[in-house]
């Protein structure tokens, strides 16, 4: 990437923000699912500290095991630590552990992005509690662990059980949901939380965000078949049910189902079906537009080119709910460019 990385730094000139790093990473043989990922997640900025914190604290631990939180760690510190400002990193020893961790990303076919930030997002959140736990237990420390607030046991992505640990994953990207259900008869609301990670919309043409979030609170009549039952009633019931957000995360990763780009974090599949194509990700750092494409780092310009690749469909964005790192007004109503053609 020496002639890229020499052309995103004359572009970017004497507006390159002070102490960031851009760099490309390598395809080793249709990784580029991965790769987007790793990129959205290190731009991520409250993310990317606390793994370069956690790097800093472990660095010197003799007994260190070797797993998906030490090789994102260390990748991580190997980008933000480079002397240069631009180039191409190669995430090898990462890759290597995700395909010994998870053989479904050991072959050469095309992998679903989002598939794997949730297989990536679990991982470390498993490590993260083994070790809280393993502290925890060790007679050397007595601090209690974090709460989560909603109930002794939490249910993460795919359904896994976890025990209530807050660990700094959760405390970026976990948010609360409450289904609520209200009986038509005698008007009793139940209420049931769960948590979550990200969030998946339905996406309609020349919709936003705020619109999509809407629809997915709307409420539902149940009816005929599809009756409640109604626990003070002690019968089936129609009655009306929603879903709403009852805590936001801290970031809020959203899945879209369907359509082309949105604000912030973005990674986009590029292609004609799920099965084949190819993952790329677009950043806005430091109110610049970067597109980053497995080696080749480049900046663009948000009005006149960002439809102007020919994806598909967006696998999901990264947005903050009011993050420190953006402005209050970047974090507003995110809205959906017209279809392109």
């Amino acid at each position: 990437m020496g002639a890229a990385g020499s052309k995103l730094e004359k572009a970017l000139g004497d507006q390159f923000p002070e102490g960031e790093r851009y760099f490309g990473l390598e395809n080793f043989g249709n990784t580029c699912y991965c790769n987007s990922v790793l990129q959205a997640l290190y731009f991520c900025v409250p993310f990317r500290d606390q793994l370069l914190e956690y790097y800093s604290n472990n660095k010197n631990a003799t007994d260190a095991e070797d797993n998906l939180l030490t090789c994102l760690a260390d990748l991580f510190t190997q980008i933000s630590s480079q002397k240069k400002k631009t180039g191409v990193i190669a995430p090898k020893r990462f890759v290597q552990r995700v395909k010994k961790q998870n053989e479904l990303f050991r072959s050469y076919m095309h992998q679903d992005a989002h598939e794997f930030l949730n297989f990536l997002l679990n991982e470390l959140v498993d490590i993260l509690e083994k070790e809280h736990n393993a502290v925890k237990d060790s007679p050397e420390t007595s601090s209690p662990p974090d709460k989560i607030p909603n109930g002794p046991r939490t249910t993460l992505v795919n359904g896994g059980k976890k025990e209530p640990v807050v660990t700094w994953v959760h405390k970026n990207f976990q948010g609360i949901l409450t289904n609520e259900t209200r009986c038509l008869r005698c008007e009793t609301v139940t209420a049931r939380d769960e948590t979550f990670l990200d969030l998946s919309l339905d996406i309609e043409q020349n919709s936003s965000i705020t619109s999509c979030l809407k629809n997915f609170s709307s409420t539902e009549t149940l009816n005929a078949e599809d009756k409640f039952f109604c626990d003070k009633c002690c019968s089936l019931q129609e009655a009306q049910k929603w879903m709403k957000i009852k805590k936001p995360p801290y970031i809020l990763v959203i899945h879209l189902k369907r359509f082309k780009y949105i604000e912030q974090l973005v990674v986009v599949h590029v292609g004609s079906g799920p099965n084949h194509g190819h993952y790329v990700s677009l950043v806005k750092s430091h109110n610049h537009w970067l597109f980053f494409d497995d080696e080749n780092v480049e900046m663009i310009d948000e009005s006149a080119e960002l439809r102007g690749f020919g994806w598909t469909s967006v696998s999901f964005c990264f947005t903050s709910l009011i993050a420190p790192w953006q402005s209050a007004s970047s974090s507003s109503a995110l809205k959906l460019p017209e279809p392109c053609g």
